[in-house]
């Protein structure tokens, strides 16, 4: 045997030693769990604290010091933390379905694998089982970053008690897909209206005799490739893996840095972590320069605004509700002494949910390769 090839010997039984040591810590670390739990349990305390968790990731990426990449931190200690969790309850969380939808995608990144995954067939039935007790927490889509805010979304908060207890970013990338891969087998091609809109470009210069059909979401439009040979879908890798389809064109869309950010939604906001944004809702009073007033409190309180939308308030005709986006979590002093102040200014006021700022990772295990031929 070659030098080289005993050093690599050696060097690999050192890693399977390592490995070794890593489970069993893994294990060491479950049965503290474990205990834990029963004390939560016997307490009555919240089984589930997304706080803890960013508080977790956090500290040890502050600890990394390489070669170990810190991007990847999050990615295995959340499968970690998500696997632990499911030893003392499996928490459920339902999206916007079916499987492989990016909102699908969203919810393992934030709560790992290990977690209950539960579809819903819209927006407000995720309010609907959350609110009911039936969920733990429900994952909606809130703004793309090219096509704007889900309007649906904002409105269900007007009538909702639920609050946001997480923001999840995606970075949303559309390949065409369908089960040869070869382009000249497509006659249709099907995928939601955003997608379409976000690849037309592309699409009018690449097949612009084919036929457009509009679904609801992208993964029942890979439903729909993976039963005809000739339909193509405009989908995510995910759902090319998950329902068995080639590549006939990667990354179509027509804008690469496209981002859509989802909610996680629940119950309880967690608690401060120091890198908090807060969202809100309000309508105005009457007056001139009621806008203004309004605002003012962030202002004097030193508090950066980093989004505003408007709806139309549809239980008071010609009345707008405001969404508001600040930077901090609604118990810290400027911002809870901003808001004392703006109720004072609004015919209503409702904080939405204060939140950890997302830490959106370019890479991440949900971005599978695709398969040169997954069908195999």
């Amino acid at each position: 045997m070659a030098l080289s090839e005993k050093e690599i010997k050696r060097l690999r039984e050192k890693i399977d030693q390592i490995d070794n040591q890593l489970l069993d810590l893994l294990n060491e670390r479950a049965k503290l769990v474990l205990k834990v739990g029963r004390i939560k349990q016997a307490g009555n305390y919240d089984f589930h604290m997304l706080d803890r968790e960013y508080e977790i990731y956090e500290r040890l990426v502050k600890r990394n010091s390489g070669p170990f990449p810190t991007e990847a931190i999050r990615d295995v200690f959340r499968e970690i933390l998500s696997a632990s969790l499911s030893m003392e309850k499996l928490l459920k969380v339902v999206y916007l379905g079916p499987e492989a939808t990016f909102c699908h995608i969203a919810s393992i990144q934030q709560f790992g694998h290990s977690a209950g995954f539960f579809q819903a067939k819209g927006i407000a039935d995720i309010f609907d089982e959350v609110e009911r007790g039936r969920m733990d927490y429900g994952v909606v889509p809130i703004e793309n970053s090219t096509e704007g805010v889900i309007n649906l979304t904002l409105d269900l908060f007007i009538d909702s008690s639920l609050k946001i207890c997480a923001e999840v970013l995606l970075q949303v990338s559309h390949h065409l897909l369908s089960r040869s891969g070869k382009i000249e087998d497509i006659k249709r091609i099907y995928s939601h209206p955003q997608a379409i809109a976000q690849c037309s470009n592309w699409l009018s210069k690449n097949l612009p005799h084919v036929q457009l059909k509009e679904v609801f979401s992208t993964a029942k439009a890979a439903q729909h490739a993976a039963e005809d040979e000739n339909v193509a879908a405009i989908a995510s890798e995910f759902a090319a893996k998950y329902y068995r389809l080639k590549a006939v064109r990667k990354s179509i869309e027509d804008i690469a840095q496209n981002f859509t950010k989802f909610w996680v939604i629940g119950t309880k906001s967690p608690g401060r972590t120091g890198d908090d944004k807060t969202s809100i809702m309000c309508s105005l009073k009457d007056g001139v320069g009621a806008l203004y007033h309004m605002l003012e409190p962030f202002a004097g309180q030193g508090i950066n605004l980093t989004k505003i939308e408007s709806r139309p308030f549809k239980k008071r005709p010609w009345e707008y509700v405001f969404f508001i986006d600040i930077e901090g979590h609604a118990q810290d002093k400027n911002v809870s002494a901003a808001l004392e102040e703006m109720k004072e200014k609004t015919q209503f006021l409702k904080v939405l949910g204060s939140y950890p700022r997302s830490k959106l990772s370019e890479k991440t295990i949900l971005q599978i390769p695709l398969a040169e031929d997954s069908r195999k």
